[in-house]
């Protein structure tokens, strides 16, 4: 069963709290997703960590229900 997009989205604020969160599904078919994920917990974070960071708040679901999933990260200004 595919994900929803809120789905996506609440399970990244749980884990980020503050973050702003868009999430664009690209091909229509709730399986290929696009994120943008703004948070001030990715201060003094590569972007790697950063992105780690969102994928360890989707826990199992990337790769299961979850199909794709494109991250874009930045650091929200206080």
């Amino acid at each position: 069963m595919p994900m929803e997009q809120i789905e996506i989205e609440k399970l990244i604020k749980a884990s980020l709290p503050g973050a702003e969160v868009e999430i664009i599904d690209l091909a229509g078919d709730n399986n290929h997703f696009s994120a943008h994920v703004i948070s001030s917990a990715f201060a003094g974070k590569s972007r790697i960590d950063q992105h780690k960071m969102v994928y360890d708040a989707l826990g199992d679901k990337v790769g299961g229900v979850l199909h794709a999933l494109s991250i874009k990260t930045s650091i929200k200004k206080d």
